[in-house]
């Protein structure tokens, strides 16, 4: 075996090696990258709701409904007359929104979801269905159509005094309710020619694009991506998948790649909740935290007046109030510990998440924090 052979499987043994190291807890890159090109469309579209119970929009302060009926009607060939439209009372009508998203490479007789929320005074979108709606996209052309009977996933019953009422009763979904009619220009054939690609990170990291291009490089042993920044990574389509970009995405899509992540913690002060990274460090600092109590009690009492005098009954208010302080204890938290370590020690002396989020303040404006910490 010559010097040179020697060499090589070296450098492809030392590659093998970074790889492993790189997959402990590792995801796929299909699941840490979008492919750019590859997205979905947003539509949107106005239309009307028909046979509801009374519960649809009121001509008085929804006039563009009367005029969505109107409209309507002139295009089935029945014509209102102009003296006739503002005695028009439709309540069974309501004028609505419908969005859908459009998947890529969608093509013509596929069938999407569609949502439809109410716009108008409507209270209720029960038992109704949707009306043909055109869905056009930011460029102004329909590329679908939606139509059929709404699924709300609750209901409405009212009596003379009171009723009953699940779920949100002005958005509905039509599942299927959209048919594609147009396709997007871009087509899979032209996909399918591309010369290069780019992966987009779904979250912005140096250290994970140049893993997932070290990844990418091993699995075709040879060098075809590298990462642009710490949000695109390039990769040249080998001569092999030529016209066959699919394919290629198919075969590195499920390499698996450890994601890096930047020390963080997340404090949600409404609800208590505490959320910190595996990369969360601090400094040696010592930590006290005692807890203060304070009780005040309103029991107010009634002063009778003297018997056979003229007085009247007075309330004279009460007030209690009680203190009480926690016991402090001292705690010293090394140097370099990892997360567990400080949830270990903080929980040592009886820390709550609320407290945790006092000390966590304390700790970074001390410097010993070193970690990025967000307030939500």
């Amino acid at each position: 075996m010559s010097f040179f052979q020697v060499q090589k499987k070296l450098v492809t043994a030392l590659a093998l090696v970074f790889l492993l190291a790189d997959t402990a807890g590792a995801a796929r890159i299909k699941d840490l990258v979008n492919i750019q090109g590859v997205r979905n469309n947003q539509l949107i579209g106005f239309g009307l709701v028909i046979g509801l119970r009374s519960t649809g929009d009121t001509a008085t302060n929804v006039f563009f409904a009367i005029q969505t009926v109107v409209n309507m009607l002139k295009k089935l060939g029945i014509t209102v007359p102009d003296d006739k439209v503002n005695q028009l009372q439709f309540k069974n009508v309501a004028t609505a929104v419908v969005t859908a998203d459009l998947p890529p490479f969608a093509r013509q007789g596929d069938r999407i979801d569609v949502v439809i929320s109410s716009l108008g005074n409507a209270s209720s979108l029960q038992g109704g269905t949707l009306l043909m709606t055109a869905l056009k996209g930011s460029d102004g052309e329909t590329y679908a159509l939606a139509q059929g009977p709404l699924s709300i996933g609750g209901f409405s019953v009212q009596g003379a005094a009171r009723g009953v009422q699940k779920n949100h009763l002005l958005v509905g979904r039509i599942a299927n309710g959209g048919l594609v009619e147009k396709e997007v220009p871009k087509s899979v054939k032209a996909f399918n020619s591309k010369n290069e690609i780019g992966l987009s990170l779904k979250n912005t990291d140096f250290t994970t694009a140049a893993r997932i291009a070290r990844a990418i490089n091993t699995e075709m042993k040879e060098v075809l991506a590298a990462p642009v920044d710490g949000r695109l990574v390039r990769v040249k389509i080998p001569p092999f998948y030529k016209e066959n970009t699919s394919g290629f995405i198919t075969r590195i899509e499920s390499l698996e790649v450890r994601p890096d992540s930047s020390a963080k913690v997340i404090v949600d002060e409404r609800t208590g909740t505490v959320v910190m990274g595996e990369n969360v460090r601090i400094s040696t600092v010592a930590v006290a935290h005692g807890a203060l109590f304070v009780q005040i009690r309103e029991q107010p009492i009634a002063v009778q007046p003297p018997p056979l005098s003229a007085g009247q009954t007075a309330v004279v208010p009460r007030t209690r109030v009680t203190v009480e302080e926690g016991q402090d204890r001292l705690l010293v938290v090394p140097q370099g510990v990892g997360i567990g370590d400080v949830v270990n020690a903080l929980n040592s002396i009886g820390v709550t998440p609320r407290d945790l989020i006092s000390i966590l303040q304390a700790i970074k404006a001390a410097g010993a924090l070193h970690a990025d910490l967000e307030i939500m």
